[in-house]
């Protein structure tokens, strides 16, 4: 529980239970001292009783007439409340007191918690020796009561003054500590997502400033590496599309006339095989048919290689082409796109990149997904690409998400500073891909809303 107490929190609560303490501390003094201190106060009252008592009888004893003596005696004693005189089958009335304040009348629980001893002591008076009464002595304690509330009262308001003082005192000092520290943390998170531009501003005492020019220190290091690890990506897929490339073109100039003149001699060959050579036209047509697939083959490859069409017909038109073949392939799944035709308006790597993107997306539906259905969407909103696959089969495996192709995918968005994401979310298995673009294309295009020309329909 303390775990998840706040910085304040665990300010206050000690210092909180620390004055209530204090004040409960208070009060069991007052209660275990107050009986001893009130007893040693009306000690030598009682005595002064005992001696009145004692002289009382002496008089009366000395006296020719006792009764008037006693008379005079108890009209002596007037209004005393702590003296009296109780004729003999007589009780006197006293009851607890009740002490009046500025504030009000001393409560009922502190006059039981200072639990105030029976003083009510009697001395018998007699007679002719014949008991006529008692001096009974019965102080009152109502100025007694007085003191101690008011002491009690000066204790807990000095104790409920330092608590708020204190509790203040601990507010402000946290709060000029937690917001550095709050500073701190959001320059953090900022920098766990890869924002490394803005700076941590120092504040607070020297040690949060101080690691707060540490991180500082921190993101400038880590934004050299990331530009460098960019720069890295950057390099290693221009390298692996220019070997693409080149091995794209080494299929087409050397492996297609062969293929394609294997065909042609397969088809002279057939032309010149009689017609009563039935084995031989077979083993013929087969050899044909043989290469007709090495030929689809090798188109295939040199689509996977280096898509052909961005340079000629532009990313939108390219895309399209992709998602036309993808029906040829498999005329069962329903596809349906959303294409910015600006898209053209991105440079080289990143179209290449988002062609790849969608590419290898398209791939993993066709091969893994068992889908009925996949939709495709790619659009300049902003400063972004923001392309989107999405279909209804299977998913991702559990223990296996990102394979090889996806993986490549990957580094590419990452070497443009990119995010790719996948999903599932009400049964369909989403591949987002964001790419930041520069200022020019989103421009070019002329806002960030494209009416209904600027999109291909699929």
């Amino acid at each position: 529980m303390w775990e998840r107490l706040s910085l304040r929190t665990r300010l206050l609560l000690p210092l909180g239970l620390m004055f209530v303490a204090a004040l409960l501390a208070g009060a069991v003094s007052l209660q275990i001292f107050a009986s001893a201190q009130l007893v040693e106060e009306t000690e030598p009252a009682a005595r002064s009783a005992r001696a009145v008592a004692a002289a009382l009888n002496g008089a009366l004893q000395a006296s020719a007439n006792p009764q008037a003596t006693l008379d005079a005696f108890v009209q002596s004693l007037g209004d005393s409340e702590a003296i009296r005189f109780r004729r003999l089958g007589t009780d006197l009335d006293v009851h607890p007191p009740e002490v009046q304040t500025p504030f009000g009348t001393v409560p009922d629980w502190f006059v039981r918690l200072l639990a105030i001893p029976e003083f009510k002591a009697a001395f018998p008076v007699t007679v002719e020796g014949k008991q006529v009464g008692d001096i009974v002595f019965a102080p009152d304690m109502s100025a007694d009561v007085y003191e101690k509330w008011i002491g009690f009262l000066t204790i807990a308001c000095s104790v409920i003054i330092l608590m708020l003082l204190t509790a203040a005192i601990a507010h402000f000092t946290a709060r000029s500590a937690l917001r550095p520290l709050q500073n701190l943390g959001n320059g953090l998170t900022r920098m766990r997502a890869g924002d490394y531009e803005q700076s941590i501003a120092p504040a607070g005492p020297p040690e949060i400033r101080k690691s707060a020019l540490e991180a500082n220190e921190l993101a400038r290091t880590l934004n050299r590496l990331s530009q460098d690890n960019r720069s890295l990506l950057r390099r290693i897929v221009s390298l692996q599309d220019d070997e693409r490339q080149d091995m794209a073109r080494e299929l087409h100039d050397e492996l297609g006339p062969l293929l394609f003149g294997i065909r042609a001699s397969t088809v002279a060959l057939l032309e010149s095989i009689p017609t009563d050579e039935a084995q031989l036209r077979r083993a013929a047509e087969g050899i044909l048919q043989s290469v007709e697939t090495l030929q689809h083959a090798n188109r295939r490859i040199l689509d996977r290689l280096r898509p052909l069409y961005i340079q000629e017909l532009g990313l939108a038109k390219s895309i399209q082409t992709l998602l036309q073949n993808v029906k040829t392939q498999a005329p069962d799944l329903k596809v349906t796109s959303e294409i910015d035709a600006s898209l053209s308006e991105v440079d080289g790597l990143m179209s290449q990149t988002v062609y790849r993107v969608i590419q290898e997306a398209v791939t993993n539906v066709l091969r893994h997904a068992k889908a009925n259905s996949m939709r495709v969407t790619a659009a300049i909103k902003g400063r972004e690409v923001i392309v989107e696959i999405s279909d209804d089969g299977i998913g991702f495996p559990a223990d296996r998400r990102f394979g090889r192709g996806l993986t490549g995918m990957l580094e590419r968005v990452r070497a443009l500073s990119g995010t790719l994401e996948l999903l599932r979310e009400a049964g369909r298995t989403y591949v987002r891909c964001r790419l930041p673009v520069a200022d020019s294309a989103s421009q070019g295009r002329g806002g960030n809303k494209p009416d209904g020309n600027d999109y291909y329909p699929a």
